[in-house]
């Protein structure tokens, strides 16, 4: 299985669809079971600016697009965040997430595909930085969950993270237990005994090499 960050410029789901349409066929001569990450960069579905939040669902729906197109199983987004570090900000912001959430939803339904909501690092201006939280986010809105391990590590027990109802998979890398680094696996604090069992995995970091040196962790370990 493999994962594509559709970032732009060129698997941007908008540049994807009108511009190698034809290209993406390609996705559908190979055994690969693949899975797509909407856009992170500049989107918020938490956003209490109204055009940031429509813009970033559209861009979910524009990934939902570009999964029909290639077979994909499910799409990730991330839950959003808030950038005023208050608490009746951070309320604020997850109902908005939650109706955006929602929306995208009940789009990807109607097109047959799967949307999942990845945790994230705990940290305070970010939703679903908690297990708790995640599954509220996910009950709330009727989607799956993506388990992110790194960010799961900083929490300081991921394991939590994996007794969520409805995951559909996971990206795998380590960290120090305080940052998200996509460290390779086992340059980190993570336990790697939490991975035993696992299937559904995208090992998610920024390097080739290091992709390859965990997949040998992996190999090696179980």
């Amino acid at each position: 299985m493999m994962e594509i960050l559709c970032e732009g410029p060129w698997t941007w789901p908008r540049n994807a669809l009108n511009l190698y349409r034809d290209d993406l066929q390609i996705f559908r001569s190979y055994d690969v079971d693949v899975y797509l990450h909407a856009p992170t960069i500049d989107m918020n579905p938490a956003s209490l600016n109204t055009g940031i939040r429509e813009e970033t669902l559209r861009q979910i729906k524009e990934t939902i697009d570009m999964a029909v197109e290639i077979d994909a199983i499910a799409i990730t987004t991330h839950p959003g965040l808030i950038h005023r570090l208050e608490d009746r900000v951070r309320d604020m912001g997850m109902k908005l997430a939650i109706e955006t959430i929602q929306e995208a939803v009940k789009y990807a339904e109607n097109r047959g595909v799967i949307l999942s909501v990845e945790n994230m690092p705990a940290r305070y201006a970010y939703f679903c930085n908690s297990p708790g939280e995640h599954q509220y986010f996910l009950d709330e809105c009727g989607c799956r969950a993506t388990v992110d391990i790194g960010h799961a590590n900083t929490f300081g027990d991921p394991v939590k993270f994996l007794e969520l109802d409805g995951i559909s998979y996971h990206h795998l890398s380590d960290n120090d237990g305080e940052r998200d680094q996509h460290l390779a696996l086992g340059e980190g604090t993570l336990d790697l005994k939490v991975l035993h069992g696992l299937d559904n995995i995208i090992i998610e970091l920024n390097n080739y090499q290091n992709v390859l040196k965990s997949r040998e962790v992996l190999l090696n370990n179980f």
